[in-house]
């Protein structure tokens, strides 16, 4: 079972998608949090398997900031979900250690894909996002190869290793090469730090 804490500052949200996701029999909320105060402290003490974060909290400390305290606390994965979609704020917040970022549009089914994945260490992006971040990577400027920014891409939406290898069609092996020239030219050692660098940088030298 996946246990959840919410974090929104709006109840109707909140009720909303905890309706949602008390349709699914693997997924449960343990706990809600209208704050970012309140978020870290619930983390703390229920110990969930997944956050789910909105950005804007109201008063007190954002969303980003709410995050990079539960990661420097207990560690559990926190997935954004929000309106809330330009590069700045997908960057602050994968910065702050999120490990993947969702917009409130999403689809049911893809919500629930993405807190299986995210509880699974697996980095997903809505596929607007996600989209940025390939537009980006394609530019005649970049240092990545072709395959290395469509592999990224594909990164976003949260695909394994083994998943990837089958859409590209190469093997699990050859996937892990990439990954790792793409970890070393763009200096970082994560999925989600990749993108957040993507999407950061007009151009990848």
């Amino acid at each position: 079972m996946i246990s959840v804490l919410l974090v929104d500052d709006h109840l109707v949200v909140r009720a909303g998608l905890r309706a949602l996701l008390d349709s699914q029999p693997d997924i449960e909320v343990v706990g809600e949090a209208e704050t970012g105060e309140a978020a870290v402290a619930l983390a703390s003490e229920h110990r969930p398997d997944l956050v789910m974060m909105d950005l804007a909290l109201g008063a007190g400390i954002d969303g980003v900031e709410a995050i990079r305290r539960i990661r420097a606390a207990r560690q559990q994965p926190v997935l954004v979900f929000t309106t809330y979609d330009t590069d700045a704020d997908v960057v602050r917040a994968l910065d702050a250690g999120a490990i993947g970022y969702l917009l409130k549009d999403s689809a049911p089914r893809d919500l629930f894909a993405a807190i299986r994945g995210a509880v699974a260490g697996q980095s997903v992006l809505s596929p607007p996002v996600a989209a940025r971040v390939l537009d980006k990577m394609r530019r005649p400027d970049q240092a990545l190869t072709a395959r290395e920014a469509e592999l990224l891409t594909l990164l976003a939406e949260g695909l394994t290793n083994r998943e990837l290898g089958r859409r590209l069609h190469i093997s699990e092996a050859t996937v892990k090469t990439h990954l790792a020239h793409i970890y070393a030219k763009l200096g970082v050692d994560s999925r989600a730090a990749a993108v957040s660098i993507a999407l950061r940088r007009d151009g990848i030298r």
